[in-house]
């Protein structure tokens, strides 16, 4: 089955330096669409290198001025966005007793907040067009405790319901939006984590001593992995899916 409905869509992107982010900007610009792939620092877009269809963008999500004035700068310039993914996102990890202030708000101000800006802002535009599709990039631990991350899960929860809650809103207008949760994924944010050269082994194996369990597929996603996933949600293949919370894990948190 080829995935449709990508062709001379303009697509935006958040968090579209690395991992994910970068994977989806591929993903989509390959399959036609116009991509504006952004980021704190523009990105550096390798796959649409010399090509017009890709336009790297710097972005603050925190900044909600600054994102309205992108959303406006595209529509008038470039075109209507039908496509807008949350990919953008900080990991703080430590426990409770040890998160200060600055940190729970840092990782809140993107994971949470950034979310609520810019899908904030492609509502308002897609809204009276009556067709679009958002997708918000979470994580399998806004649905599972875990020791040691809860700023990092407790953003992520708020990101997939405010995302659940926005498709309530915008179903009926036919604009869907639907949640892709991976779990442990091989990018910079997750070797980071890493003490040695056995990082791998130790996330597919599990943890008992901090109740985490393995990785029954025995291997890390790939951002392709995720990016898959985000293309099959925005695609008109899965025209019938909203407010759906896609786990993409290997079956880590033993839930689908």
């Amino acid at each position: 089955m080829k995935l449709t409905g990508f062709d001379g869509t303009i697509a935006l992107v958040t968090g579209a330096g690395g991992g994910i982010g970068a994977a989806l900007v591929e993903q989509l610009h390959e399959s036609g669409c116009i991509v504006i792939a952004t980021d704190v620092v523009a990105p550096d877009t390798a796959a649409g290198a010399g090509q017009s269809t890709v336009h790297a963008r710097a972005l603050d999500v925190t900044d909600p001025a600054a994102v309205d004035a992108l959303v406006a700068e595209v529509e008038t310039q470039i075109g209507p966005i039908g496509f807008a993914i949350n990919v953008a996102g900080v990991l703080q990890t430590g426990t409770v007793a040890d998160t200060d202030d600055a940190q729970w708000r840092r990782v809140f101000a993107v994971n949470a907040d950034g979310v609520f800006h810019v899908s904030r802002a492609l509502a308002r535009v897609m809204s009276p067009r009556r067709r679009g599709a958002i997708v918000t990039v979470s994580s399998n631990a806004a649905g599972v405790p875990r020791h040691g991350m809860a700023a990092y899960a407790a953003s992520k929860a708020a990101a997939t319901m405010f995302t659940r809650c926005l498709g309530l809103e915008l179903a009926p207008l036919g604009i869907r939006c639907n949640i892709v949760a991976p779990g442990s994924t091989l990018t910079s944010m997750q070797t980071g984590m890493w003490a040695d050269g056995q990082g791998v082994q130790r996330v597919i194996q599990g943890n008992p001593e901090t109740y985490k369990t393995g990785i029954p597929l025995q291997k890390l996603a790939s951002p392709a992995d995720i990016a898959n996933a985000v293309m099959f949600l925005l695609s008109d293949q899965a025209g019938h899916i909203a407010m759906s919370d896609l786990y993409v894990d290997g079956g880590a948190t033993l839930r689908g």
